[in-house]
C-alpha cells in the first residue's frame, strides 16, 4: 500500500480534505494554461471559420434573395406594363371594330338606298311604259267605239282609216283640253 503524504497544517493539525495538495494546484494550473493554448489554436479558429462560413452563407443568400426580389419586381413591373398596353391595344381594336362595323353600316345603308331608288326608278318607268301602252289601247279602242258610234248617228260608213285616226285624234285633244281645263278650275277655285 502506498501511503499519501498530506501537508499538516502549522499547529500539527490534521490537513483540510476540501483543500488540494499545491503539487495538484500547479500541475492543474499549468494543465489548463495547456488546454486553453490548444482550444485557442485549433477549436477556435475552427470555430471562427465555421461562423465566417455560416455568416457568408446567410449574407449570400440575403443577397441572393434581395436580388431575386428586385428581378421579380421588374419583372412585375414589365410584366403590368405589357398588360397595361394589351389593354389599350385591345380597347383601341374594339374602337376600330365599332368604327368599322359603322363604316359598313353606313355603306349598307347607302347601298340599300341606291338599289331602292334604282328599283323605283325602274317601276316608275315600267309603270310610265305600261300607261303609254294603255293609253295607246285606250285611244285605239275608243276611236273604234267613237266611229262605230259616230257612223250610227251620223249614218255614213267611217271606214276610211286616215279619217277614223284623225277624228279619233280630234276627239281625244278635245277630252284632254277639257280635262286640263276642269283641273285648272278645280286648283283655282
Amino acid at each position: 500500500m502506498t501511503t499519501m503524504v498530506l501537508p499538516l497544517s502549522e499547529a500539527g493539525a490534521e490537513p483540510n480534505p476540501l483543500m488540494p495538495h499545491t503539487a495538484e494546484i500547479i500541475f492543474g494550473f499549468v494543465f489548463l494554461i495547456l488546454l486553453a493554448i490548444a482550444f485557442a489554436k485549433i477549436v477556435v479558429p475552427k470555430f471562427e471559420k465555421a461562423y465566417a462560413d455560416r455568416t457568408q452563407a446567410i449574407e449570400g443568400g440575403m443577397n441572393e434573395a434581395k436580388q431575386a426580389q428586385a428581378e421579380a419586381k421588374a419583372a412585375l413591373e414589365k410584366y403590368n406594363a405589357q398588360l397595361a398596353e394589351a389593354r389599350q391595344e385591345a380597347a383601341k381594336i374594339r374602337e376600330d371594330a365599332r368604327e368599322q362595323g359603322a363604316q359598313i353600316i353606313a355603306e349598307m345603308r347607302e347601298q340599300a338606298n341606291v338599289e331602292a331608288e334604282r328599283i323605283v326608278s325602274h317601276a316608275r318607268t315600267q309603270i310610265e311604259a305600261e300607261r303609254t301602252q294603255a293609253v295607246a289601247s285606250l285611244r285605239g279602242e275608243v276611236g273604234s267605239m267613237a266611229t262605230s258610234l259616230a257612223g250610227r248617228i251620223v249614218g255614213e260608213s267611217l271606214e276610211d282609216e286616215a279619217r277614223q285616226r284623225r277624228i279619233v285624234e280630234r276627239f281625244l285633244t278635245d277630252l284632254e283640253s277639257q280635262e286640263s281645263a276642269r283641273q285648272a278650275v278645280g286648283t283655282d277655285g
